[in-house]
């Protein structure tokens, strides 16, 4: 069996049921100049029981298709997002 992929990224969006939308950041450095960018790509994950919220940190892994767009499946809710 293949290893699947594995990303740690903040939920930005919960409003389909069991589906959430996921940012992850990450760092990449210019080509030409050097400068360090912040990149960010959005992933649509599966939510079962819709425990992730906006705000917190999840765990999300690769998948077999769910759906036109939702690939990923979030594994684990690492950090919850502050109660204001």
């Amino acid at each position: 069996m293949s290893v699947k992929a594995q990303l740690t990224g903040t939920v930005v969006s919960d409003k389909m049921e069991k589906t959430v939308v996921v940012a992850v950041e990450r760092k990449v450095r210019h080509e030409l100049y050097g400068k360090t960018q912040r990149k960010t790509s959005k992933f649509v994950a599966h939510n079962e029981g819709n425990e992730a919220k906006v705000g917190d940190v999840v765990a999300i892994a690769e998948s077999r298709p769910l759906s036109r767009r939702k690939r990923w499946v979030v594994t684990s809710v690492v950090e919850k997002a502050p109660q204001v």
